[in-house]
């Protein structure tokens, strides 16, 4: 086997490899070999077949895994030889297209390689952590949050016309196909304007109504109703309005603390504060990510492998046009969601920090535990309460979902290695300038 080099542009790589005919028939005839005391033919005892049967009957097969085996091969000892690491799949693609068994193949190998690294000095880069302070204000801000939840309504005045947001306790009755029914009526019903809490459409004739008036609604029940007696049917409802009520919030006292799981007031307070710093956390950790990541790509200079960048710039193009038209089918012509200078400006940094962080995470020890793995998809699974087993099973099933949470927590390693060298000053800050830290730097 030959393998000359081509091409040598940049980054650009191009080989031609030629495996010869003789090579190929040493292969195949040692396939044989291997085969042959297993293999049984009529006429002949187990392993005794003559070589030159068993090479007509399987040899054309045995040919193409020799081939795809020593073009593998091949590759395989170029990059070890090499030192090199192409950035994408390399190609490979055969030359002589009318090539008959008993010549030699000859192939093409092109690909892109990875660029060098330079070393980074992580220990000169100097950040600013943001560390949410949980005072008063903000735990009082959080517990009120609670109280509009669950909000206490009373009565208007008699005569007030009912708005979005508040409650009407009213009685009705329902008519089908001029028909009655009892099932479908009620009395003492609380309905929250705006919450669409009842049959779609309902509730828009009764703003507006006042204490003791009748309304008549008229709506056509879903085709997937759970009644099939209702499932898709005109429904007339007379509607009376005993009480026009308005949100107030709940009372901050033991007994909210109570509706939200706690023992008293206090705990809750406790509860708040506690999520309050774990939010904090949270967010600030993804400010001094993002941070880092700014920090970086105004030190990082080296040339990227267009292949690279065009694949990311794709992406990204796409995700933001999806994010778009979240309903729509992709559009049959791709001009329609070609990359721009933009896409292309963020693949080359996404490439870049890419590059650096798979640079560092092979000079470190940095791993990703099976505890870790399950971890992260048990915290995922919980996310979708009632669907918690879908999730696993998906996982199971999928390697490249199990791939995506293993980069994701890979990634979230590498950046707390580097953080752990890198010069971090501490800075107190309430909840809404965090929040407010957090949503500059997403909109810049």
């Amino acid at each position: 086997m030959q393998v000359t080099e081509t091409l040598n542009e940049g980054f650009k790589r191009g080989y031609r490899i030629t495996v010869t005919a003789s090579e190929l028939d040493e292969k195949v005839n040692g396939k044989l070999a291997e085969a042959a005391p297993e293999v049984q033919m009529k006429g002949f005892r187990k392993g005794k077949v003559p070589t030159a049967l068993l090479k007509k009957q399987f040899g054309k097969r045995l040919l193409g895994e020799a081939m795809q085996e020593t073009v593998d091969a091949a590759v395989s000892e170029h990059f070890k030889d090499s030192g090199e690491k192409p950035a994408m799949e390399p190609k490979v693609e055969m030359q002589n297209v009318d090539w008959k068994e008993g010549d030699d193949v000859e192939l093409a190998l092109t690909y892109e390689t990875l660029p060098e690294i330079p070393d980074v000095d992580f220990a000169g880069l100097e950040l600013e952590r943001l560390a949410v302070n949980a005072d008063e204000v903000a735990v009082n801000g959080v517990i009120e949050d609670f109280a509009s939840r669950v909000p206490d309504y009373v009565d208007r005045p008699k005569g007030t016309e009912a708005v979005d947001g508040d409650q009407l306790i009213v009685d009705f009755t329902c008519m089908v196909d001029d028909e009655i029914l009892d099932e479908a009526a009620g009395s003492g019903v609380p309905l929250v304007l705006g919450q669409d809490q009842f049959v779609p459409g309902f509730e828009t004739p009764l703003f507006g109504a006042v204490e003791g008036e009748t309304r008549r609604v008229e709506v056509t029940f879903p085709d997937d109703h759970a009644s099939k007696k209702l499932a898709g049917k005109l429904a007339i409802f007379q509607v009376t309005v005993t009480a026009v009520q308005e949100a107030k919030p709940a009372a901050i006292d033991d007994e909210l603390a109570k509706k939200f799981g706690a023992e008293n007031l206090e705990e809750l307070r406790e509860r708040a504060t506690a999520a309050i710093r774990s939010e904090g956390e949270s967010v600030a950790r993804s400010i001094l990510k993002r941070t880092l990541f700014d920090e970086l790509d105004k030190i990082l200079q080296f040339d990227l492998p267009s292949s690279l960048v065009e694949r990311e710039a794709e992406q990204i193009a796409y995700q933001l046009w999806r994010d778009e038209h979240p309903e729509a089918d992709a559009p049959d012509d791709e001009e329609d969601i070609k990359p721009d200078d933009e896409h292309n400006r963020l693949a080359e940094r996404r490439v870049r920090l890419g590059l650096l962080l798979a640079d560092v995470g092979e000079r470190s020890d940095v791993t990703v535990t099976d505890a870790e793995m399950n971890q992260a998809v048990i915290n995922q699974a919980r996310t979708i309460p009632g669907r918690e087993r879908d999730y696993f099973d998906l996982v199971q099933k999928s390697p490249a979902l199990r791939s995506q949470i293993h980069a994701s927590i890979f990634e979230d390693k590498l950046v707390d290695h580097v953080l752990d060298q890198v010069s971090i000053k501490d800075k107190a800050v309430s909840k809404d300038e965090l929040l407010k830290t957090f949503r500059e730097l997403d909109d810049a």
